[in-house]
């Protein structure tokens, strides 16, 4: 009997695969793994061979900030090719950004501008929606017809004058996700808090990029994360936190999670890497490190760690948001910019992968299968991606990065993709990087180099969430009663 002859085969590499490591082959065809095997048994038409090297699932990002308009009417630097080219550089073969509802636009408009925009991916991409204005077309027939093309997870904002929801608002969004089974995300900060003392030290003349941080106080976030809790309690429906960066949110995650409600959470390289001090540089260079929440203090680092650690954050992701360090973007007032006018948010999308692997994986405070999980296998499960995603199995897509444990990088930004200018992780020292990288079993990036063409990304309609092996090994579920009266009560607000 012949031998099967795959399109490709990636030879001698370490394939984590299901919470295995395989000494071995992967066969593809047609864009699909069609074989794991030990040893060399397979044979391609082409062959990568990857001794000595982690074959790894391809990294999902599932929060990022791309060809977005924020709500200080400020576009965000690069688009999506720039964007993806970056992602590819650093592993990630997926990504899900955000088309934004501003107040007053239409759903459909919206997302049919946004989808436009993104044809130029050469990585395969979802959409989340942020929703700014419930209005009631728009919950009784846009978002739910919206969700069910495929876009089944909605971002909401606790805080900004231009995005923030009121309670009843948030009420109705995570209403509709119970019925529509779509993933609520939730910006958690209490916007009064941050109002009250940004006022005051700007009435003081504190302007500097290292007042957002003061103003910016953990018990801004904290308070708001114990609200959205209570309030997903009211509807009984998952919600995930996004951005998590301080310990007493972090303890509130964890509460909610050890009561057995489907509480899940994500942070960021921002919240391990950088600290508050970053904001504290000469002149406006604080500004490059200004993002909401803020990066906070050495203890804040190690909460997040023990956070991913222990599982009560669920993914990792970068919340790339990109803006120039010129008018367009950080400083549209120069160097007499405010903190209050700084553009929030930093760039990370090609280096998301690449520091984690390094301090968690290499330094041994996670172990490979628990990288895997963090960046690519839960992002899947829980944007509905999965088991196309997120995981090297037989029949799911060839999203492969091959990684090189022993290569040593020191970060400049010359070296990386995103045009925005700037890295806040200049001059740090990263050990170990995506050697080769595969998208739908195709060589999109090649030791250094860019193979794959503008445009070669796919649009990826999207499943509702698959939460319940990500909850269930907690003590106890929620009781019958507190079920059945969560389930009235959304029937009261017409989900």
């Amino acid at each position: 009997m012949s031998m099967q002859i795959f399109d490709m085969v990636v030879r001698n590499g370490r394939i984590v695969s299901e919470g295995n490591i395989i000494e071995g082959c992967l066969g593809i065809t047609d864009g699909k793994i069609a074989a794991i095997a030990e040893g060399t048994c397979l044979a391609g038409k082409r062959e990568i061979d990857a001794m000595g090297r982690w074959v790894l699932p391809g990294g999902i990002d599932s929060h990022c900030h791309i060809e977005q308009m924020s709500g200080m009417g400020r576009m965000s630097a690069g688009d999506f090719y720039s964007a993806t080219v970056s992602a590819a550089y650093g592993g990630t073969t997926t990504i899900i950004p955000f088309a934004a509802q501003h107040r007053g636009a239409s759903i459909p408009n919206v997302v049919a501008d946004y989808k436009e925009r993104a044809r130029k991916s050469v990585i395969d991409y979802g959409i989340h929606l942020i929703v700014s204005d419930p209005t009631e077309q728009v919950l009784m027939h846009d978002l739910p017809q919206a969700i069910r093309d495929g876009i089944s997870s909605v971002k909401v904002y606790m805080t900004y004058d231009s995005l923030k929801l009121a309670d009843s608002q948030l009420l109705d969004i995570f209403a509709l996700a119970r019925h529509e089974d779509a993933l609520v995300m939730v910006h958690a900060e209490n916007n009064d808090i941050i109002k009250w003392l940004a006022d005051r030290l700007l009435a003081k003349g504190y302007t500097l990029p290292k007042y957002h941080a003061v103003a910016h106080d953990p018990l801004a976030e904290a308070e708001a994360t114990n609200r959205a809790i209570i309030l997903s309690r009211v509807i009984d429906v998952p919600i995930l936190l996004v951005h998590v960066s301080g310990a007493e949110a972090i303890d509130a995650i964890r509460r909610a999670r050890l009561a057995g409600l489907p509480i899940l959470a994500e942070s960021c390289p921002q919240y391990l890497f950088l600290t508050a001090d970053d904001l504290d540089r000469d002149g406006m260079e604080g500004a490059k490190f200004c993002c909401s929440p803020p990066p906070r203090d050495p203890a804040s680092q190690e909460a997040v760690w023990h956070g991913f650690i222990d599982t009560t954050l669920t993914t990792y992701s970068s919340d790339h948001a990109p803006y120039r360090f010129d008018k367009t973007g950080k400083l549209p007032n120069g160097e007499h910019t405010t903190f209050k006018e700084v553009a929030n948010g930093v760039p990370g999308l090609e280096l998301r992968l690449p520091l984690l692997f390094s301090e968690g994986f290499l330094t041994g405070r996670i172990d490979i299968h628990q990288f895997v999980a963090l960046t690519a296998t839960n992002h899947a499960k829980l944007y509905g991606l999965a088991p196309r995603k997120g995981a090297i199995v037989v029949g799911a897509d060839a999203d492969i990065a091959i990684w090189d444990e022993n290569r040593e990088v020191t970060v400049t930004n010359d070296m990386l993709h995103d045009e925005v200018g700037y890295t806040p992780y200049e001059g740090k020292t990263i050990r170990g990087w995506p050697q080769v990288v595969l998208c739908r079993g195709r060589v999109i990036v090649d030791n250094g180099a860019l193979v794959a063409e503008r445009g070669s990304g796919q649009y990826l309609p999207r499943k509702g969430p698959q939460i319940d092996n990500l909850t269930s090994t907690y003590l106890r579920r929620p009781d019958a009663r507190a079920k059945a009266r969560s389930a009235f009560l959304a029937t009261l607000v017409g989900a």
